[in-house]
């Protein structure tokens, strides 16, 4: 992740992480099953809460990404691997759940702000992939150009995010069992190879390996 360089590649590739760390699909499966059988209005309001929440959350840990790793002694390639562990167990249940259902079946809790941020925000929609990518990018953004930029990047994910999750009885009339599960084990594949290549580059970061993996 270079930010010496603002250029339209740079964004592409931002855009493309930040849609996989705090998107709408990791989120759609487990905000189905948790609102089963809850009316439209109610399913709006728990989507536009976990949103707000996911955003907000994304932001906060954007500003204070830098000096949390300064604070705690924490390197970028750390932070990699520890989210790439997580991710991992993220997204193999994605891909070896018989029953999503049962695997992402939630409780319902108390109150609907509580469902909205746990565990839907997080971590759900923010999940250890954006989570790394904030703080790492928290850590090389040199000037407030490229402070905007991610900012602004963030909140256009996120009106997409709300795009869905507001709408999400028309996402969900088109979303047959089969087509879920397909997509999940799919989608599940290629978070596994991010997680992989996480760890990957978060080892390079540390001096553990040399070799391997994509620069960012």
């Amino acid at each position: 992740m270079d930010f010496s360089v603002l250029d339209l590649a740079l964004v592409t590739n931002l855009l493309l992480l930040l849609l996989i760390g705090m998107g709408p699909k990791i989120a759609l499966v487990p905000f189905l099953d948790a609102t089963k059988g809850f009316e439209p209005a109610r399913k709006k309001k728990i989507g536009t809460r976990m949103v707000l929440i996911g955003v907000s959350a994304a932001l906060i840990l954007f500003l204070i990404g830098n000096f949390l790793m300064n604070l705690l002694h924490v390197s970028a390639g750390a932070v990699s691997v520890a989210g790439g562990i997580v991710l991992m167990t993220i997204s193999l249940k994605m891909i070896t759940a018989s029953d999503h259902k049962a695997e992402t079946k939630v409780s319902e809790p108390e109150d609907d702000d509580h469902l909205a941020l746990y565990p839907l925000a997080i971590p759900y929609m923010l999940n250890p992939a954006g989570i790394v990518i904030l703080i790492v990018a928290s850590s090389k953004v040199p000037d407030l150009l490229s402070w905007g930029l991610v900012v602004g990047l963030i909140l256009v994910v996120g009106a997409f995010d709300l795009l869905v999750f507001r709408n999400i009885e028309f996402v969900a009339k088109r979303m047959t069992p089969t087509k879920l599960v397909i997509s999940e084990v799919i989608f599940g594949i290629l978070l596994t190879a991010l997680a992989v290549e996480m760890m990957v580059l978060g080892l390079r970061g540390l001096g553990v390996i040399t070799g391997g993996g994509a620069a960012h």
